[in-house]
């Protein structure tokens, strides 16, 4: 197994707690769940409602990947943390799909939680693959 490599990207959301970016060893990258941030303004108030954080969630990881050199088509498998699970669980899905074809979605766990930082709505994390 290859060192570990510890990415963090000016482009990307400030971090709301001591992490990197992403971590990488052999080609699997590791992303740390982005929160519904806006990268431009951290101060700047969450969107409104459960789609918009999708939204904002959704382009955070984008960023993430570019930085990386990849796009959504990398990534094998995503982790969804929702605090309002029975009420948003169909919205945060709605958003959540229009990313990815619908033949190619990664597997995914999502997962009702009582708070995320910054009292988000919805937090995703990733693990993508470089090619071979």
């Amino acid at each position: 197994m290859s060192d570990p490599i510890f990415h963090n990207f000016s482009s990307a959301p400030t971090h709301v707690a001591p992490f990197s970016h992403a971590v990488e060893s052999d080609g699997w990258i590791q992303i740390t769940g982005q929160m519904p941030t806006d990268p431009n303004d951290d101060s700047a108030p969450l969107p409104e409602g459960v789609e918009a954080q999708t939204r904002r969630v959704m382009d955070n990881l984008i960023i993430v990947l570019e930085g990386l050199g990849l796009g959504l088509e990398h990534v094998l498998s995503t982790r969804v943390y929702i605090t309002e699970f029975k009420r948003d669980y169909e919205d945060m899905n709605n958003t959540y799909k229009s990313y990815f074809p619908a033949d190619r979605r990664p597997a995914r766990t999502c997962i009702g939680v009582t708070g995320l930082a910054r009292d988000a709505l919805v937090e995703i994390d990733m693990v993508a693959k470089r090619p071979a």
